[in-house]
């Protein structure tokens, strides 16, 4: 557990179907941290959001002691320097390099095509499914045969794939694609499985029948 202090306040905005506030809530239950949760409307901002994130005004912030941090990256960054049990990064600076490199390239080029791919209409369908094979396959040759990206251990990498851990799968049901099956991405498929049967994961990730119901309404609106 991370060294208790009394003073400490951490609060999380957050929204609950969002993988990105979730990486959040990950990276807080790994690291032992008690957290007090806020559920945002985000068609209605609260004033805290709008105060602690005036310039993006999204969801997830991490408060600290009343010092606000925004965006989910740069959270698990300052997560993991905060509190210093259970790293999520390497202490080599070139193993870190990496890991900063493929959380951003998760989040610049690889969920992007995947989400695409699952909310696409069918003009664009073929295209948006061709490059999230292309993304998929991008981390298939990188995950090789380590049990998790990086090493034995979670690290920054995995939680920043959550979506591509737990999302994917519910998301490609609802739009009928098979995109992560072990057929076609075994490696991938394997660390997913390890991934969210990880006792923590498990523990901090949305009920799947409600994140189903979520998005199936979220479809039946377009």
């Amino acid at each position: 557990m991370a060294p208790a202090n009394q003073e400490e306040e951490v609060r999380l905005l957050g929204k609950w179907p969002s993988p990105f506030s979730n990486r959040i809530v990950l990276a807080l239950k790994l690291k032992g941290v008690s957290y007090k949760y806020s559920e945002e409307n985000l068609a209605n901002k609260s004033d805290d959001l709008l105060k602690y994130n005036p310039v993006y005004k999204k969801v997830p912030v991490l408060v600290h002691n009343g010092n606000p941090i925004a965006e989910s990256l740069v959270i698990l960054e300052y997560i993991d320097e905060t509190w210093t049990n259970n790293s999520f990064l390497s202490q080599d600076p070139y193993e870190r390099a990496l890991a900063r490199f493929w959380s951003k390239t998760l989040d610049d080029k690889i969920l992007p095509a995947i989400w695409n791919a699952c909310w696409s209409d069918e003009k664009g369908r073929e295209k948006a499914v061709e490059e999230a094979l292309e993304a998929l396959n991008i981390l298939e040759n990188e995950i090789k045969d380590k049990k998790f990206f990086g090493g034995e251990t979670i690290g920054l990498v995995d939680i920043t794939a959550n979506f591509i851990g737990y999302w994917v799968e519910i998301l490609q049901e609802i739009a009928g694609l098979e995109l992560l099956t072990i057929e076609k991405f075994p490696k991938v498929f394997k660390w997913s499985q390890e991934f969210i049967n990880h006792p923590v994961i498990k523990e901090g990730l949305p009920p799947r029948d409600e994140l189903l119901a979520f998005f199936k309404a979220s479809a039946s609106k377009k």
